[in-house]
């Protein structure tokens, strides 16, 4: 394809966007996260442990879905065994990686988030914590499939988040969501003498089906 070229430069730009937001929202410190983006058999990838400020066009590091270094010299994330286990098994255009300190703070206390929101229903249901194993394992990418499972976002034991989306725009509003979602039953948990309300399966079935017509059309 003649624009093949242009859209990885897109893409490229964009990935950097997204990494340098994660960034600037305090879902991440330092190089820690990363992020990556599908452009038809390539995956670019953010590399490991450069700051998002430092990089630039060319820097663009791409892999194919065997995580075969195609393009670049930088070496790409440690977590690279996840983001290929998520490109290769949804149908994800953009993955984002996170050690957002909430969503952190909640998977090492329970199995699954409560369902303390309707957004709840925007992920594809409660969101479920991934069992913990070692940064960048084949067994940590194992376990987050299967907390994905019908999900588009889930947590990782004393580790942080995934989520993935159509675009790095989606992944990034997802991770943000669950973010928000877990300081909120973080709060509402500390409060003394009180337990929080939580949303049954009917409720969130219900509010499933009214966010599927929300937005504009078109």
């Amino acid at each position: 394809m003649k624009d093949q070229p242009d859209r990885i430069a897109a893409a490229w730009a964009d990935l950097i966007a997204t990494a340098r937001r994660t960034v600037a929202d305090g879902l991440v410190v330092g190089t820690s996260g990363n992020v990556s983006v599908r452009v038809g058999d390539l995956v670019l990838v953010t590399p490991s442990g450069v700051p998002y400020d430092r990089l630039g066009p060319a820097d663009l590091t791409a892999v194919d879905l065997e995580g075969r270094q195609v393009t670049g010299v930088l070496r790409p994330t440690s977590e690279l065994p996840m983001h290929l286990a998520v490109h290769r098994s949804t149908p994800a255009a953009a993955v984002v990686h996170t050690h957002a300190p909430h969503a952190t703070a909640v998977s090492t206390l329970v199995s699954e988030l409560p369902p303390i929101h309707y957004m709840t229903a925007a992920l594809g249901g409660p969101v479920r914590v991934a069992p913990y194993a070692l940064y960048g394992s084949d067994e940590l990418a194992a376990h987050m499939l299967d907390a994905l499972r019908d999900r588009s976002a889930c947590l990782l034991a004393n580790h942080g988040t995934m989520a993935y989306g159509d675009s790095l725009g989606q992944a990034l509003d997802r991770t943000a969501q669950l973010e928000w979602m877990c300081r909120v039953w973080l709060t509402a948990r500390s409060v003394p003498g009180h337990t929080p309300g939580l949303l049954s399966a009917a409720q969130l079935d219900e509010a499933g089906a009214q966010l599927r017509g929300y937005g504009q059309r078109g």
